[in-house]
């Protein structure tokens, strides 16, 4: 028994270990992580600690300050890198581990508890979150943590855990807003009407005392955020958390695009969130529904109130979505951990526990973890199949005299600006004045199939001096400053 608790101790440890290491190699890309950061770094470097900013003139309402705040604390502790961007939400879906550990040792036993684990940090959407700058990791803490305090006050109400719900109440607020109300509220309210039990435990919450901390804890922010910066409220309220929702093609996004879906596409999301995991879950259920015994066998789960209460997690995210068409993937990370709670007992059967079931678990466990961590070491060593601009901004960094300035045309990337920490500029094609009105060079960066089109208009050839996935850079010279 030991030698096994072991061996589960140092795949965690391993599995945990591979997402930490390669948080440090893989450059910001793309757009939400690098997006992510620069907010973040604008908060260290500013010390506005109030309002985050997406860009030095523009706030970014999209996001309550948790994720910015931990990110910028992490900055200002460890300096301004990718580890320390990234750090933040590895510790939160750490501690979200923790708390899943101890309500499925309680309910269900030990060997459950690690299965459980095991199962949810190698789900793809859990392991990549892990080590991305993004707020899910603690709206899913959050959630995580108000359903075991919840769950738990039941078994043992101590006010760490009758307490610790509100707590957790107000760390989703602050993480991602009112949408953490929703998601814990939802599944309470059908489980309150038809398990008596739950009922019970829910009723024996401090409920006064307990919203008053809630409130007290993420209220005051709202309200400063708003005095600092008016708008913010509405912005934040009616168009983040309803607009955004209703209208897959809301065009009131001051911070991107939407991602306009087809309704009911989070399912899809689901099976990709949860790989390979969902895929043996769908299996499962389908082999059940075919098979008569299994299948009544599974109908009678449903007089099990435990088996209940997850259900009931794991499934109202994905049914709350189904009616939105503007969703993206990140949206199932709160459900994965009920779910993997389910797939730990659905596994605790005699295919999964003998020898040849056990090492297509196995197997199953380290196919994400591996696989993210082989694409990160390929990306890393191959830059140009990333989008990130931070090597062509260090190279333009590197080459530049004083005064010499690296711009992009017409639109600056995120990680361009967080990698030249926001000294990369934008210029238009207008701007891009005659070498003899400017006396410096000038480092400019477009898109690589408007280089030679850009020279026809500037008449003066333009050369390659490095790329990235998207740009090329090029010099255009000043003119001598005795001309």
């Amino acid at each position: 028994m030991a030698m096994k608790v072991n061996r589960w101790w140092l795949a965690l440890a391993a599995i945990l270990g591979l997402r930490l290491a390669s948080m440090a190699w893989l450059p910001l890309a793309s757009t939400s992580e690098p997006r992510y950061a620069e907010v973040a770094r604008l908060m260290a470097v500013t010390g506005d600690w109030i309002t985050p900013w997406f860009t030095p003139e523009l706030p970014f309402w999209g996001k309550p300050p948790l994720s910015f705040w931990t990110e910028a604390i992490a900055f200002k502790l460890l300096g301004v890198t990718e580890f320390a961007a990234r750090l933040p939400s590895w510790l939160a879906t750490v501690a979200g581990m923790a708390l899943l550990f101890v309500y499925a040792r309680t309910y269900f036993g030990e060997r459950v508890a690690r299965s459980t684990l095991l199962i949810y940090v190698s789900c793809a959407l859990v392991f990549m979150a892990a080590g991305a700058v993004l707020t899910d990791p603690f709206l899913a803490l959050a959630t995580t943590w108000a359903m075991v305090a919840l769950a738990m006050s039941a078994k043992a109400p101590s006010p760490a855990w009758r307490y610790g719900f509100f707590v957790a109440m107000a760390v989703g607020l602050l993480a991602k807003g009112p949408l953490m109300l929703v998601l814990v509220a939802g599944p309470m309210l059908g489980l309150t009407v038809f398990y008596p039990s739950l009922r019970a435990s829910f009723k024996r919450l401090p409920w006064v005392s307990g919203l008053a901390l809630m409130l007290l804890l993420s209220v005051p922010w709202y309200l400063l955020a708003e005095q600092k910066t008016p708008g913010f409220l509405n912005y934040f309220l009616v168009g983040e958390h309803f607009l955004r929702f209703i209208d897959s093609g809301w065009a009131g996004d001051l911070y991107g695009v939407a991602h306009k879906r087809m309704k009911g596409a989070i399912w899809g999301e689901v099976l990709v969130a949860s790989f390979p995991w969902g895929l043996v879950a769908l299996a499962m259920l389908l082999r059940c529904v075919i098979n008569p015994v299994q299948r009544a066998a599974l109908w009678q789960t449903r007089h099990d109130p435990d088996k209940a209460y997850l259900l009931a997690w794991a499934l109202f995210t994905p049914v709350f979505f189904t009616v939105s068409g503007n969703i993206l993937w990140t949206y199932v990370l709160p459900a994965l951990a009920a779910f993997s709670v389910l797939m730990a007992l659905a596994l605790e059967t005699a295919t999964f526990t003998q020898k040849p079931g056990r090492q297509l678990r196995a197997t199953l466990v380290w196919l994400m973890p591996l696989l993210v961590t082989g694409y990160t070491a390929v990306v890393t060593l191959q830059p140009l199949h990333l989008k990130t601009e931070k090597h062509l901004v260090a190279y333009a960094m590197q080459h530049r005299q004083a005064g010499e300035q690296l711009v992009y045309l017409d639109k600056i990337p995120f990680s361009a600006t967080f990698y030249s920490r926001g000294q990369a500029g934008v210029v238009t094609l207008k701007g891009l004045r005659p070498s003899s009105e400017r006396t410096t060079n000038l480092y400019l960066a477009l898109p690589k199939n408007n280089l030679e089109q850009l020279s026809k208009v500037l008449q003066q050839p333009l050369a390659p001096l490095f790329e990235s996935a998207e740009y090329v850079l090029t010099l255009i010279p000043g003119a001598p400053s005795g001309q």
